[in-house]
């Protein structure tokens, strides 16, 4: 009984995604709240401070757990390892403010959809159900399941059939109506933030006026039984039928149901190509809609924020579209919420300097105390006893404190602006000091966005046929090769101009054939359809089709890597499907007698010079009827192709690239390639431009995935050697069976990989993940899912990584990396945490240099408010002890004129130009941090008590604080030189909180300098920074603090040793103080420069007691440099085997040869879940 109630108590939020949340039932107790109220007010509001900082503190304090179907208040928890709370109260909807009358009968529906979750939600015969809001989402309490559900979509579970005849007539007025009162308005309304949270206004009012517009849509909708109508885009409810007439921003989610559409998805993809989208098929199966077919379900859905560039109605009537999803549950909502709350970042330094408050607030209780005693021996009144107490307690944690970590962010955010980099979450710059691994795409950010034609290579009879060179000025001669460049692209006309895809584009223009739009009915298909219709240029080769009409196009597909369309010849009565897309999947698809047996050979012979090659394909379909080719499934026009050749492009390196790269392998960061372009080509590119160093070695990782008595297995293959090709600086690569040389086992290797081996590895050999990434550098073929695992797995291993991407298909890697960025400057780069203006990877050195230097300012600021705490603190308890304290000008001038200062411009200090080959130090409970502020602090102790116990040594010496009244009568001769004698006569009373003493006067010139001082230790330049007298500002202020002490140390005008309520002290005393303030800095420098900040004497200590690196990258990198066996190479190994591992030669590899218990295995082989985002 107990356990079924913790069951109905608990339950999850969004389980299995990414956001996950944890959800707690708990009831509002009147007696706890009343309680909880009263001691608000008695702490003066400190008992609410401390519940809005810990809600799950408010929620147990004033509820107490129930079942979450009778909660009024939930609680909620993340489940990833920050664990953070938040309180929700649950809110009732009443169905019956209606303006309709609603059936009371449980048996009776409110909606048509019976998938829906709102029949589940809503309680009868009250009418009401109950929601949260969370995160801008809404969820509803599912009295079926016991959980709440997300409301404001159309559930995934609708088939095909279901969201045709379910909603292909529109929604009723009534069913309308129930779904805006659930479903909350079509908005994505984000409110500008109050002045008083100056930090995330700026932010707050970009994405007010990015998403403002999307309000403000005027659309029209089908209404059942009632025809058109026109409305304000907010009133869009789930299931509602969108009517596009032409050109329109998406106000919302929805799926295309009649005719097609060309979109604009720059908004979320980051590139402004037009995507044509196709209606979702008439299939009756039972199968959710998307998952129908093996196609992605993309191509049937229009996003939000994209623009509808294009309508081409169907002979049906208008285009159509289900809404599917509305307000933040869509995708540019999503958008805007990854910004509005973004990943916490796991980064010690922020919990470190919470542990650092926490310690120095120690201070000041004990400080508390000390003053509560001194205070009470001596009999003083319990108010200035308090008094003084509690001020003893504020003065170890200065104010401007948790300031410290983000001063030097904004300067540095600031100086990145001016390089044309922007950056939406500021707190990443420090982390971007740390970064160590940065992750690259590869086309349009190494290399040139556009590609240039540099020839074809037909077939003929199975066998590739002279190659034809763009360079030789002749046209492409008529042929089945150049028929399916001219056809099979996703190129549109508007307004006169062909746009689309940079490839596609780059092909068509190969051909010298033109586009034009042409209604088909001129043909024998009669169709009502506005179709694409390609004819010959006017330089084309002569050809025999006077044009060629696309009846329909299976868009690409990253994660399918092919496209294809079907076409008629003017000519000819046959329908023609061609195929273009990465070779090795192009091939799959024909028929193997097609194909020429050296197909391996000559494509690894292009792509290994950088060459991106695209294969085509066509076979011919036989039928007549357009309803036959409408109903046509893609996975029956892919089949049973001809391969009719290859079609190779030149892809050329950024000028920026490779400098970029050698500058980062000098500063020791790794680069990794991470793209969805062919393996060779990656390798080749990664050469090119020195990713892979001249000298090492390359070892491709294939891994296939079990087949019936075979389990997985995964290959390496080392890549051997060179030869120069016949084309100049071509390079072939051989694949042999040598072993790797001896120096190659000392980390000289690197693996090369596809994202199908990656898929396979995570499946079935995640124990061997972490060697190979630690070694990984170019994953090419990789989906935007994978590339998104894949810079996880890199941050388990303890890297922090950045990526650095052109917002294509990066946009999931670019919000998981510790530091994205974009090159694009489409809306989709926002929801990266940094774009750069400028397209090339420039960006990348700029930001890590900025963020070193961040952290190193943040690291002294903090460090020298850390250290003025502790001098005041020292220095306070020392007067303490005789009831006295600083005068309110001396603390000010300490205060103002020295910290805050300090605190302002210590961070203007640029960054060095020239990346050093470490990191800076990214923890603050690091021994150099520690040991600093350790000594330091000792140096400070040292300095105040001695002089504070020899100026009593003195022979002018007289305890002012005792014989007040007869040294204020004797102060009327003033001089600087007189004798001060010690016989005072007077009362001997102690006056406490006085400020006159010799104490005090020699005390605050010796903590002002050491100020003085540890801001100038605290600031080092070079290797992270630029010199400190660089920085103007500082040094000016710095030099004028230290003046304007020594000024007030050694004047002798009387109206400043009254405001700064001094005593006249001998010239000589004052000398030695000077001294002493200079040996004082002497020694913390040296100790700080010399000693603490020395790395190669920390290495040394670091390698004389066996001290490494706990980093689990370096823990495998040390493992790995002791394992003899490591790299393996021209070898296999199969999953289920033993740690071992069970290797066979290639070279002597057959079925018969491998024993019977490994064939076994593929039965065994536990297959784990591939998270795949896309």
């Amino acid at each position: 009984m107990e356990g079924n109630s913790q069951k109905e108590h608990r339950a999850l939020l969004n389980q299995g995604e990414e956001n996950e949340l944890e959800v707690f039932g708990y009831h509002t107790q009147t007696l706890r709240r009343a309680v909880c109220l009263v001691f608000s007010v008695l702490t003066i509001g400190v008992l609410q401070l401390m519940f809005y900082w810990r809600p799950e503190w408010r929620v147990w304090a004033t509820c107490f757990p129930c079942p979450l179907q009778e909660a009024d208040t939930v609680l909620l928890r993340t489940t990833d390892e920050f664990q953070r709370y938040k309180r929700k109260k649950v809110v009732c909807l009443y169905l019956s403010t209606l303006k309709f009358p609603i059936s009371k009968n449980p048996e009776d529906s409110l909606v048509a959809d019976c998938h829906s979750v709102i029949n589940r939600a809503v309680m009868k015969p009250e009418l009401k159900l109950r929601c949260i809001q969370v995160q801008k989402i809404r969820y509803v309490w599912d009295h079926l399941e016991k959980r709440f559900q997300k409301v404001g979509l159309l559930e995934d579970s609708n088939s095909c059939y279901d969201i045709h005849h379910t909603f292909g007539l529109g929604l009723s007025s009534e069913e309308q109506e129930v779904r805006r009162l659930v479903c909350g308005p079509n908005a994505i309304e984000v409110e500008i933030q109050p002045i008083w949270k100056l930090l995330v206004k700026q932010q707050s009012v970009k994405l007010h006026n990015l998403v403002e517009d999307h309000n403000k849509v005027q659309v029209t909708i089908t209404v059942k039984d009632k025809g058109l109508q026109e409305l304000e885009s907010r009133l869009l409810v789930p299931g509602d039928i969108l009517v596009l007439p032409g050109k329109l921003s998406l106000p919302c989610d929805a799926v295309l149901i009649d005719g097609s559409c060309v979109v604009n998805e720059g908004m979320l993809t980051g590139e402004s190509i037009p995507v044509t989208k196709t209606p979702l098929p008439h299939t009756e199966n039972t199968m959710p809609w998307k998952s129908h077919s093996l196609e992605d379900y993309r191509k049937h859905v229009l996003f939000c924020g994209t623009e509808v560039i294009q309508v081409k109605p169907s002979g049906q009537g208008p285009v159509r579209a289900v809404v599917l999803q509305t307000g933040y549950n869509t995708a540019k909502g999503d958008l805007v919420r990854s910004i509005l709350y973004p990943r916490p970042l796991n980064f010690k330094l922020y919990s470190e300097a919470f542990k650092f408050m926490v310690f120095l607030a120690f201070l000041g209780v004990v400080g508390f105390f000390y003053g509560l005693g001194i205070y009470m021996y001596h009999e003083v009144s319990p108010r200035d006893t308090t008094t003084m107490a509690l001020l003893l307690l504020t003065v170890t944690v200065p104010p401007a404190l948790p300031a410290a970590l983000t001063i030097g962010i904004v300067y540095a955010q600031k100086r990145l602006k001016k390089k044309k980099i922007f950056c939406i979450s500021p707190q990443r710059i420090n982390m971007c000091g740390q970064i160590n691994l940065v992750c690259f795409d590869k086309t349009g950010t190494l290399t040139e966005d556009g590609l240039d034609l540099w020839g074809t290579v037909p077939t003929s009879d199975s066998c590739f046929q002279e190659v034809h060179s763009f360079d030789s000025g002749k046209a492409l001669p008529w042929g089945p090769l150049c028929a399916a460049m001219a056809s099979c692209h996703s190129l549109i006309l508007l307004d006169g101009t062909i746009q689309g895809d940079p490839l596609d584009l780059k092909m068509f223009e190969g051909t010298a054939w033109k586009m034009e739009e042409c209604n088909v009915d001129s043909y024998k298909f009669g169709m009502f359809e506005s179709n694409t219709v390609i004819r010959p240029g006017p330089n084309a080769s002569q050809s025999p089709v006077a044009a060629i009409i696309v009846l329909r196009q299976f868009p690409f597909s990253s994660s399918l890597q092919r496209m294809s369309v079907i076409a008629q010849l003017a000519s000819e009565g046959h329908i023609h499907v061609y195929m273009k897309g990465a070779p090795e999947m192009v091939a799959k698809f024909c028929r193997s007698e097609t194909v020429p047996k050296n197909f391996p050979e000559v494509l690894q012979n292009y792509t290994i010079q950088g060459f991106r090659v695209i294969a085509l394909a066509q076979k011919v379909l036989r039928m007549r009827k357009l309803s036959e080719v409408e109903c046509l499934a893609r996975e029956d026009a892919e089949s049973e192709l001809t391969f009719l050749g290859l079609l190779i492009m030149e892809n050329r390196l950024k000028k920026e690239t490779k400098p970029v790269l050698k500058e980062l392998s000098e500063a020791r960061i790794r680069t990794v390639m991470i793209t969805g372009d062919n393996l060779q080509t990656a390798i080749t590119v990664a050469k090119t431009s020195e990713m892979i160093p001249p000298g090492s070695q390359v070892i491709i990782i294939e891994a296939n995935e079990p087949e019936k008595n075979f389990p997985a297995s995964v290959t390496w293959q080392l890549v051997e050697k060179q030869e120069t090709g016949p084309r100049k600086d071509e390079t072939y690569i051989n694949v042999g069976n040598s072993s790797l040389p001896d120096g190659g086992r000392a980390g000289s290797y690197h693996f090369a990989m596809t994202g199908k081996s990656y898929q396979v590895i995570f499946q079935h050999f995640n124990s061997l993940l972490p060697k190979i990434l630690v070694n990984g550098t170019i994953f090419a073929r990789m989906s935007p899912g994978q590339k998104s695992s894949l810079v996880e797995e890199f941050q388990k291993l303890n890297y922090y990584v950045g990526m650095c991407g052109d917002g294509a298909n990066d946009c999931g890697a670019l919000k998981m990396a510790h530091a994205g960025i974009s090159l694009s400057e489409q809306e989709a780069s926002v929801a990266s945490p940094f774009t750069s203006k400028t397209a090339n990877i420039e960006c990348v050195p700029h930001l890590i240099r900025e963020g070193r230097a961040a952290l190193v300012s943040s690291f002294g600021v903090f460090k020298y408010l850390i250290m003025y705490g502790i001098i005041q603190f020292v220095a306070t308890l020392l007067l303490y002890w005789q009831l006295q304290l600083f005068g309110n000008y001396q603390y000010l001038m300490q205060d103002i004129a020295i910290t805050l200062m300090v605190c302002l411009t210590m961070s203007l200090t640029d960054a060095y130009p020239k990346l050093a080959p470490y990191r800076p130090a990214g923890q603050l409970l690091s021994p150099p941090l520690l040991l600093s502020v350790f000594l330091n602090s000792c140096f400070t102790c040292i300095v105040q008590v001695c002089a504070f116990f020899y100026v009593k040594q003195q022979p002018w010496y007289c305890e002012v604080y005792r014989y007040h009244e007869c040294f204020l009568t004797s102060q009327s001769n003033f001089s600087t030189s007189v004798s001060l004698g010690r016989n005072w006569t007077g009362n001997a009373t102690l006056v406490p909180g006085s400020v006159l003493s010799f104490e005090g006067t020699t005390l605050w010139p010796i903590t002002t300098m050491n100020c003085i001082t540890i801001a100038l230790i605290f600031s080092k330049g070079k290797p992270f920074r630029k010199p400190i007298y660089t920085n103007y500002i500082f040094s000016f202020l710095l030099i004028s603090a230290l003046g304007l002490t020594i000024f007030i140390l050694f004047s002798d005008f009387e109206d400043i040793y009254q405001g700064m309520e001094f005593i006249p002290t001998i010239t000589s005393w004052r000398a030695l103080i000077l001294v002493i303030s200079l040996v004082h800095f002497c020694v913390a420098f040296f100790v700080e420069d010399a000693i603490l900040q020395n790395r190669e004497l920390w290495l040394l200590i670091k390698k004389e007691f066996g001290l490494y690196s706990k980093s689990s990258y370096r823990k495998w990198q040390r493992k790995l440099a002791e394992d003899a066996t490591w790299p393996p190479t021209n070898r296999t190994m199969y999953s289920g085997e033993s740690n071992n591992g069970f290797y066979i030669n290639r070279g002597y590899e057959s079925p018969e040869q491998i024993p019977k218990e490994k064939l076994q295995l593929g039965g065994q082989a536990t297959e784990q879940h591939f998270w795949t985002r896309l």
